[in-house]
């Protein structure tokens, strides 16, 4: 077997292989565009672990992994004469050029603001660009900054999406006392279904749901991502509560033998020792 050279040519052969109708993978050669999306995102999610865990050598390998996921959607539109692996480097490399021509052009933008205003415009007209390309000629599509938001993004992060391309219209607050204003009006309006004598359900559900949307915004505005705010809220809460199960442990003590005062106090107490 002649030896591979050790550049992404040799991952691209690897995915061909695996991929060879006669020698290759069974699980590889029966895969779809379709049936490979959970894998990409379980990959995308190992990446973001390995970072907050800040394991670097594993990183390394879940990029591996990641970038994997790229080279296998490229061997099937390769198969399926749709595009290949270069078209792929290709329009990402024109893309990043064409987005800063502050740095690869004449283009002077005076902060960063300007520079981010660029980089929207230039989204902005690829999906024009796109939805034209799309659109039925004898029924044209109306545009939208709305368009091509992806739908299978998690909640909080296409909310946050969302927020963010109406910002580039001007359909945003510029101070934070607006945005906390709203949240307390969604709690009201909350508690204002709960307590009706017959509560809807449905209505209790969209109340929450306004809550938080509402709450995604008040991230966004304190410059934060909502994803990766409630991902170390999470972390936070899972510590301390690993923490309060091994105090009553311990003591021999079941946790469904504990009450909530008992409880609660070993919770306040390990906020106050292992407030991190």
């Amino acid at each position: 077997m002649k030896q591979k050279s050790s550049n992404i040519n040799q991952l691209l052969e690897i995915m061909a292989k695996l991929r060879d109708p006669d020698d290759g993978c069974p699980w590889d050669q029966k895969q779809t565009f379709r049936s490979i999306v959970p894998h990409t995102l379980e990959e995308a999610y190992e990446v973001a672990d390995a970072i907050e865990q800040q394991d670097y050598q594993e990183l390394k390998g879940e990029l591996g992994d990641l970038l994997f996921q790229v080279v296998f959607y490229a061997q099937l539109a390769k198969e399926q004469q749709l595009f290949d692996f270069n078209d792929v480097v290709e329009a990402v490399s024109e893309k990043l050029v064409r987005r800063h021509p502050h740095v690869f052009g004449q283009a002077d933008f005076a902060d960063e603001q300007a520079v981010k205003a660029n980089w929207e415009a230039e989204k902005a007209q690829e999906r024009a660009i796109t939805l034209a390309a799309k659109a039925d000629s004898e029924q044209a599509q109306e545009l939208s900054v709305l368009d091509n938001i992806p739908r299978a993004m998690p909640a909080l992060t296409r909310a946050n999406k969302i927020q963010k391309r109406c910002a580039t219209v001007g359909f945003d607050w510029h101070t934070l006392g607006p945005v906390v204003d709203k949240i307390k009006e969604e709690i009201d309006e909350v508690l204002d279904e709960v307590h009706q004598v017959s509560p809807d359900q449905d209505r209790i559900e969209d109340e929450v749901g306004d809550l938080l949307f509402a709450t995604v915004n008040l991230v966004r505005h304190l410059k934060h991502d909502p994803e990766q705010a409630l991902r170390r809220a999470n972390d936070k809460f899972e510590r301390r509560f690993r923490l309060l199960e091994k105090h009553f442990l311990s003591q021999n003590k079941a946790l469904d033998q504990c009450s909530l005062d008992e409880m609660e106090q070993i919770w306040q107490k390990v906020k106050e020792t292992y407030e991190s």
